[in-house]
């Protein structure tokens, strides 16, 4: 008895080990729905500094690297103020899915991106990324309340979501760690 006992509990440290080395960057999700609206909490941490996550995140037409992201276009920049056209491409249930939108940034003293959708496809789209430094590396916290405008039914949107959302970001994480900037290079 002590022999299986000993056995599952190695097979259970093992089974973690294996997610912690899958997940390097400490990838975080969650999706919740509630009425119609989607809300999103992502979480992870890159070994950059603060001004390499911030240039990271505000290099709006880089985004277009993107799984899902056809096209991103900065159309206007006003003091801290960026407006984006998005065309986002998806596939759900084999239904091709065009989502296009103008999204304004408001960039918020390199640790805070601000965004809302001000035009486009979705009834509704806000949240915000926050950066958080954390020794050598930086945390980035992503939320967003999203009301897609769909003939899709909710439960179908939403187990879309819950499937790919982790790929995403655990995909933004690494390319974030790809892009350093020199460790002298100050923020703006």
């Amino acid at each position: 008895m002590k022999w299986i006992f000993s056995t599952a509990l190695l097979l259970c440290c093992f089974q973690v080990l294996a997610q912690d080395a899958g997940n390097p960057f400490d990838v975080q999700t969650s999706v919740n729905a509630i009425d119609g609206r989607f809300q999103i909490n992502a979480s992870y941490l890159v070994p950059i500094n603060l001004c390499s996550a911030f240039a990271f995140l505000s290099d709006y037409e880089d985004a277009k690297n993107i799984p899902g992201i056809a096209e991103s276009k900065v159309i206007s920049r006003s003091g801290n103020k960026v407006r984006v056209h998005r065309v986002v491409e998806e596939q759900i249930l084999f239904i091709p899915i065009e989502i296009q939108s103008t999204i304004e940034y408001t960039e918020i003293s390199n640790r805070q991106l601000s965004f809302e959708q001000i035009s486009g496809d979705n009834k509704f789209y806000k949240g915000t990324w926050r950066l958080t430094p954390d020794k050598d590396k930086t945390l980035f916290r992503y939320e967003s309340v999203i009301e897609p405008n769909s003939v899709i039914p909710t439960v179908v949107i939403e187990y879309f979501i819950k499937n790919s959302i982790r790929s995403r970001f655990e995909l933004m994480a690494q390319r974030a760690a790809q892009r350093r900037l020199p460790g002298g290079l100050a923020c703006n």
